[in-house]
């Protein structure tokens, strides 16, 4: 990678690291579990616990933007559940009520980053994101031509830094673990196929 990426990128998660951890005792907000038992065709009865995003499913889409200069936008941010408390990655967000997942993407892609896709593909079908304790079900948007349109618009609890970076240096920190996030790596390699032909 570049010397004057790597000391961006460098900065970014610097930046976003967490310093201290500071623990609550209160009721989750955002997550919760619901628990049921399941009747099988043949009979049997599972108890399974199913993880809900602020009563919902959590379908999502992933977003892998592509700007006119053949530059991939990835998405510097907080993960603090993780052991690196950072996370680089593509942008994403969950698909809202009525919406496709090329709506949501259109809109998250703005959000997020400020920039908008002159053209927007679904790569493939889609996946769940962890089918033992969740339904939510993700699908990953290709948007090519994107050009800055406006500022991010974040919410109040988003910190995002935005970072652009050729194919190759994407492909480059996928292969050597920078983008430790398994729906961005999905992302990347089902696209790799039709980024060569670029």
């Amino acid at each position: 990678m570049r010397s004057e990426k790597e000391k961006e990128l460098e900065n970014y998660i610097q930046e976003y690291q967490t310093k201290v951890t500071l623990k609550k005792n209160s009721i989750p907000k955002f997550l919760s579990i619901e628990v049921a038992d399941y009747i099988l065709n043949n009979g049997k009865i599972i108890t399974r616990e199913k993880v809900k995003k602020s009563g919902k499913d959590g379908n999502a889409v992933i977003i892998l933007p592509i700007t006119k200069d053949q530059e991939v936008i990835l998405a510097v941010e907080p993960r603090v559940c993780t052991k690196e408390t950072v996370g680089i990655g593509l942008p994403a967000g969950y698909i809202e009520e009525g919406e496709t997942p090329i709506i949501a993407a259109k809109r998250e892609l703005q959000e997020e980053t400020g920039y908008q896709a002159e053209e927007l593909q679904v790569l493939g079908t889609g996946f769940y994101q962890d089918e033992g304790c969740s339904s939510a079900y993700n699908t990953i948007v290709l948007a090519t031509g994107c050009i800055r349109v406006s500022n991010q618009m974040l919410d109040d609890s988003e910190f995002i830094h935005y970072f652009l970076c050729s194919v190759a240096e994407a492909y480059e920190m996928l292969d050597n673990g920078v983008i430790k996030s398994a729906n961005s790596q999905l992302a990347l390699w089902k696209a790799k196929e039709f980024l060569k032909k670029k």
